[in-house]
């Protein structure tokens, strides 16, 4: 069975905006674990308190800033430090995953060197945090619909990165909703990035909803999620179209019947 892990910044709203009061929400609705967006903005010591007296744990959190490592003049710094510093925040917080991206492409250089110089810059960042017990896990993201733009939208790129990198500290985050909407044969890349999946997100689609909300077909895809060995949290990243508790009651239905 898989935990689920709702995200507090789209997920129990009707706790109030703090953090801290989204996390009670969570444990009271029955959840042993959350995920969340970036750190900033966040009172991160109520937060830490929040998840130590509920018990729940925070299973990821994006790194900051948001990457744009292809627009010149490509100044990468910014984003190193930011993950030295978000590495902290996630050791303060029991966080073990830190979510990556790859910023925007820069039409002037050709694919393969853009996802080639990617791998240069994950290869330098998980050394930054060699022995911190932090993974980093690179996330495609559709450009259909929600990020255009984006340089990695193919499950099958973040593979080929995370294969250049060839670290224990880094691996994929395959997001089950950006899949779909970019009309990928979930099966096939999940057979393809098996071992190399460190995370997984689920929303449905269209409409980016609750599992229900729209047109997956969940229990297939659990199938076959399962199939692929992956066997990590899972990620509620989506947005409630109903309650928050309301929300989650079906996929929590398939993943108890699994």
């Amino acid at each position: 069975m898989y935990e689920l892990a709702p995200n507090i910044d789209l997920l129990f709203a009707e706790a109030g905006e703090s953090a801290a009061d989204r996390v009670r929400a969570a444990a009271a609705a029955g959840f042993s674990a959350v995920e969340m967006w970036g750190p900033t903005g966040k009172d991160i010591p109520a937060l830490q308190d929040a998840l130590q007296e509920t018990g729940l744990k925070l299973t990821a959190q994006l790194a900051e800033p948001r990457t744009q490592f292809m627009i010149p003049p490509k100044n990468h710094a910014p984003f190193y430090a930011g993950l030295e510093e978000g590495a902290q925040v996630a050791l303060q917080l029991g966080c073990p995953r830190i979510v990556v991206g790859s910023g925007t492409g820069f039409g002037g250089r050709k694919r393969q060197e853009q996802l080639d110089e990617l791998i240069e810059i994950y290869t330098k960042a998980t050394e930054l945090i060699d022995g911190s017990g932090i993974t980093l896990v690179l996330e495609p993201v559709n450009v259909r619909v929600d990020h255009p733009g984006a340089l990695l939208d193919r499950t099958s790129e973040a593979v080929y990165v995370a294969r250049g990198v060839d670290s224990a500290q880094f691996g994929v985050l395959y997001d089950l909703y950006h899949s779909t909407v970019e009309g990928e044969d979930v099966e096939h890349e999940l057979s393809n990035a098996a071992g190399l999946i460190k995370y997984v997100q689920i929303a449905d689609a269209p409409g980016r909803g609750e599992p229900g909300s729209g047109l997956i077909d969940w229990t297939a895809r659990l199938a076959q999620l399962h199939a692929s060995g992956y066997r990590g949290e899972i990620g509620l990243e989506y947005y409630p179209t109903i309650s928050s508790a309301q929300s989650v009651k079906r996929i929590q239905e398939l993943v108890a019947a699994r």
